[in-house]
């Protein structure tokens, strides 16, 4: 396996960040997951762009974006395979034990990992915790994830592949690390931006080609949903079967079923919608 470390392809057995990577010692970095199909990144120009925002959101300087396309193309190609995971993270570099960031410079690492396609439907759970929707992170894709590992061990306890977050004043927000969407008296809702979700971009997508309304929701709206489905970069748009104790339709209902089709075609159709 080949991973683009800073510049250069490295054998992932030999590659090494320091121990002093800012990354690592307060999570001082951000990230990007992308699909790869057959040597290709799906929507990479977007996922770039949300790369930069979170940069800057973070105060690191923007990424070089050429050199990140330029790995990601190095890393598909030196590892073939049908469906992957590609993982960009670009972190604060070598820097001191504390929050103050080091003059080092920032690390970039790429990487890729098999995966397969996941099924049509999955159960979810709510969890008790909240999304802040007003804090210094929100809407960032930062390696801060303690929470989401929290929330998801407590996911899979519950047999669910999934947690769903309400925002601290009640509303539905959005899930470890998917985007969530309900369908009431036949309509299909989305939370908006302001909730404090991540402007994810399957969701982007879903809102524009299937023409969702982006809506402030309680979160007991799951508890009233004809159907709920959630939105990621490798699960596309999954059905959810399940929400804590609540059964749904074995199968993606009728708005979701369409949701699928439509993203489908317009995935396949435009590699790197703009």
């Amino acid at each position: 396996m080949k991973i683009w470390l800073d510049g250069e392809l490295q054998d992932a057995e030999s590659a090494r960040v320091s121990v002093f990577d800012h990354g690592l010692t307060v999570g001082d970095g951000v990230f990007e997951t992308i699909k790869a199909q057959h040597g290709r990144a799906f929507a990479l120009t977007r996922h770039l762009e949300r790369l930069t925002t979170s940069a800057r959101g973070l105060g690191l300087p923007d990424p070089d974006l050429d050199e990140v396309r330029r790995g990601c193309e190095a890393v598909m190609a030196a590892n073939p395979m049908a469906l992957g995971r590609l993982r960009l993270t670009y972190t604060g570099g070598v820097s001191p034990l504390g929050s103050d960031r080091g003059d080092a410079g920032p690390t970039l690492v790429i990487a890729l990992s098999e995966t397969t396609r996941r099924p049509d439907t999955t159960a979810a759970v709510t969890v008790p915790w909240t999304r802040n929707e007003r804090g210094a992170l929100t809407g960032l894709k930062t390696t801060s994830y303690g929470e989401n590992v929290v929330a998801l061990a407590r996911a899979r306890e519950r047999g669910a592949s999934e947690a769903l977050f309400a925002n601290t004043v009640g509303a539905l927000c959005e899930g470890t690390g998917a985007n969530v969407f309900v369908v009431l008296d036949g309509e299909l809702h989305t939370p908006p931006l302001h909730s404090g979700c991540l402007a994810g971009i399957t969701r982007a997508l879903t809102v524009d080609w299937a023409g969702a309304k982006e809506t402030d929701l309680p979160l007991d709206a799951l508890e009233r949903a004809e159907e709920i489905f959630l939105t990621s970069t490798l699960r596309d748009v999954q059905a959810v079967n399940r929400i804590d104790d609540r059964q749904l339709a074995d199968a993606p209902g009728p708005v979701t079923a369409e949701a699928m089709r439509i993203f489908d075609e317009r995935a396949a159709a435009d590699f790197d919608p703009r």
